[in-house]
């Protein structure tokens, strides 16, 4: 394909055209990274809550069980 003159008005559009389609695609996926970060976000507050929850179980493990090593 020959190459236009940089100063041609159908090369202007075209590539005003090609930032308009990069905009798009970039918009879209920026919309999608940042719908990714939120569900990592919520995992994350969800594992530190499952993690919250395991350790008050083991601190009640530990002490009954020294409760009944004190008791015995």
């Amino acid at each position: 394909m020959p190459q236009m003159p940089a100063n041609n008005p159908d090369t202007l559009e075209l590539k005003i055209d090609q930032l308009i389609a990069l905009c798009r695609s970039l918009s879209t996926e920026n919309q999608m990274l940042l719908e990714q970060r939120g569900a990592w976000y919520r995992e994350r507050q969800h594992l530190i809550e499952q993690n919250q929850i395991v350790k008050n179980k083991v601190s009640t493990v530990l002490a009954k069980l020294q409760a009944m090593e004190r008791s015995s």
